[in-house]
């Protein structure tokens, strides 16, 4: 049993302490991490149809293709991908979309929803590295949104952005 003595005691050794901020580790996800537990890949992209007056494959993807992996809503997460970026500046690109491979969305169909992140960096990422793959660290939600280059299942506010190195 603690007196009165021994309760000040602990009290002021406790005030006199060092404290130490505890940085957050972030889960470190792969793009397979954004398909639901129990879709397998190969059922999230559907039929398609070939554009010939444009010479391009439009995929038309089904249900799995939506689904997203709630249990990333709110998660702090680290993922490698490119940069689709919306508007560059002289100091750099903040939004952005982050997608599994170059030139996805441009070049090619987009991929389908749950394997597209809307991307809003604090710091401008430079627009001389845009072709670089990246490490995006920041809170992920899940959130179907539309844009004029496909469907994101999924959104990040980016806090930390380097380059990634294989």
């Amino acid at each position: 049993m603690l007196n009165r003595r021994s309760a000040l005691m602990l009290l002021t050794a406790t005030a006199a302490a060092p404290t130490t901020v505890l940085a957050r580790t972030p889960r470190e996800i792969t793009w397979d991490d954004l398909i639901p537990p129990g879709v397998p890949y190969s059922e999230i992209i559907g039929e398609g149809e070939l554009d010939e007056a444009k010479d391009l494959w439009n995929p038309i993807y089904d249900a799995n293709g939506f689904k997203l992996n709630e249990a990333l809503n709110g998660a702090y997460i680290k993922m490698p991908g490119f940069i689709i970026p919306f508007d560059v500046s002289a100091e750099g690109v903040t939004d952005f979309m982050l997608v599994p491979y170059v030139g996805a969305c441009i070049h090619t169909p987009p991929p389908p929803a749950n394997q597209l992140v809307m991307v809003r960096a604090q710091k401008p990422w430079p627009g001389d590295q845009l072709w670089d793959p990246v490490w995006v660290t920041g809170t992920m939600r899940t959130q179907l949104q539309s844009t004029n280059l496909g469907q994101t299942g999924y959104s990040i506010v980016a806090d930390e952005m380097e380059i990634y190195e294989w």
